[in-house]
């Protein structure tokens, strides 16, 4: 029996013991429950049900948090105190700022990219007959899981010398059309050189590194990922809007453009709100897309890919600890967001 072969049956065995233990797991607590009087079977019903999730997000998740922030205290071999060292590290190494700022890159761009599109497109397939067809497109991607994207995208940047016959779309278009070969994951150039360029304002030499050519390739496949699924909830939103509300409007004299400004996204707003930050986390914790296609190397690297790197490649647990824990930061003030929004929500009705 070969190796594949042998995983896949490992695998199918795995999924299948899992789901059917879950279920009498379940299925048994719950048999033992409703053989108790009725005053204990109604306190205890809700943590049977309850119970085994909170336990296993506790050990998965809670304790392995709390740990995370007992190493990024310690130093590369976990055994010596070093304070607020690692930390240090992570806001002044060099390579750490090009982490920040490339995740901040991908913040802007993929949160406002991929909202502004969704939204867009949410609006204007709401109005043609193949609607559910156009959304079946759009949202395909999401489909696929970011490594498969990522290997997808890989063949389209892929680049050859010129001259030679090449694999890449976008390099064989660029051939088509007598342009050369351009190495969209190895140029490091920002894509805004050539404007500052054609201005006369070559002084600004630093502007452009601000959007590096291959930072921005990578950009746009989270940003393909992404639309599709804002689209989605934004076109459920948009449906939800009375149809009375925009009648009026267009009888009032407004135009198709000051009732998307002024009535679609302010009824909206709390929707865009709740998309948008859930694909600032998504953004976050970034990594897999930066795995497969470049590794990280040439100024490539967000805050998990660094993270990765410190803990895994360079050994040292407590810059990797560090920089999990600044991740984790950044992330909760998003999660306090939605919570106090859902809240609000919830009490208004």
């Amino acid at each position: 029996m070969s190796d594949n072969v042998l995983r896949i049956l490992t695998a199918i065995v795995a999924i299948a013991t899992g789901s059917v233990g879950t279920f009498a797991i379940f299925y048994g607590l719950n048999l033992l429950v409703e053989r108790l009087p009725r005053l204990w079977k109604d306190r205890l019903l809700p943590w049977v049900y309850m119970g085994p999730a909170m336990v296993m997000l506790t050990a998965y998740l809670v304790l392995p948090t709390l740990r995370t922030l007992y190493l990024s205290f310690l130093d590369s071999r976990s055994v010596k105190f070093v304070g607020l060292k690692n930390y240090a590290f992570a806001l002044t190494n060099p390579d750490m700022v090009i982490a920040f700022r490339n995740n901040l890159l991908w913040l802007l761009l993929v949160s406002g990219i991929s909202v502004g599109l969704g939204l867009i497109i949410a609006v204007l397939v709401d109005r043609v007959k193949y609607e559910s067809a156009a959304k079946s497109l759009i949202f395909l991607p999401m489909a696929i899981s970011f490594v498969g994207a990522s290997v997808i995208w890989r063949f389209i940047y892929a680049f050859k010398p010129a001259g030679t016959d090449q694999i890449g779309l976008l390099n064989a278009l660029r051939q088509t059309f007598g342009l050369k070969p351009l190495g969209w994951l190895i140029q490091r150039d920002g894509v805004l050189e050539p404007v500052w360029a054609g201005l006369g304002l070559d002084n600004l030499s630093p502007l452009p590194t601000l959007l590096p050519l291959n930072t921005l390739a990578l950009i746009i496949i989270m940003i393909w990922l992404q639309t599709g699924f804002c689209m989605v909830l934004l076109s459920a939103a948009v449906k939800g809007i009375p149809k009375d509300v925009l009648e009026a409007a267009r009888i009032d004299g407004a135009n198709e453009f000051q009732i998307f400004r002024r009535i679609i996204i302010p009824m909206i707003m709390p929707t865009i709100t709740v998309v948008a930050t859930t694909v600032v986390v998504a953004v976050l914790k970034v990594f897999d897309i930066v795995y497969v296609m470049t590794g990280g190397n040439l100024d490539t690297d967000v805050i998990a890919s660094r993270m990765i790197k410190e803990m895994f490649n360079f050994r040292n647990f407590g810059r990797g600890s560090a920089i999990a824990t600044m991740l984790l930061l950044a992330v909760i003030p998003v999660m306090v967001t939605n919570i106090r929004r859902f809240t609000q929500q919830e009490a208004n009705r």
